[in-house]
């Protein structure tokens, strides 16, 4: 699980310049919405916290590395374009921006496979990695 800093910067990132779908928040909803329309969930399945040195006494400064993942679930049987075109927006979005103390580096591509198409649901991700330097 990430760090509380790394969870609020994404998530006022998202607020501030997401539009085209709700995002549903992680242990808020366990429902998705009955019309089928789509949203965007954000997880974080990788993360990591290690010392990476000292600027001065008192300064030591720890790395937390890990991976956004976001999660487009778009409208079934409507084709891939849009859904693509969402998650291109959401990687210029991260792709190595700064934020909140936040480096992000190149998210992944979208993948598509067997496993995209789940109930009403086109399912797409992509991975962000980044890196959150914590001075202590």
């Amino acid at each position: 699980m990430p760090s509380k800093a790394v969870v609020d910067a994404v998530a006022a990132r998202l607020a501030a310049n997401w539009t085209a779908t709700p995002i549903v928040g992680v242990n808020v909803t366990g429902e998705t919405p009955a019309d089928g329309s789509p949203f965007l969930t954000v997880q974080y399945p990788v993360a990591g916290s290690r010392h990476v040195g000292m600027a001065g006494i008192g300064e030591r400064t720890f790395r937390e590395e890990g991976v956004i993942r976001l999660i487009l679930s778009a409208r079934r049987g409507r084709g891939q374009s849009q859904a693509l075109q969402w998650c291109d927006q959401l990687a210029a979005l991260f792709r190595a921006q700064q934020f909140g103390g936040v480096t992000c580096r190149a998210p992944s591509p979208p993948i598509d496979n067997n496993d995209n198409e789940s109930g009403k649901y086109f399912v797409l991700s992509i991975a962000v990695p980044y890196f959150y330097d914590l001075v202590a």
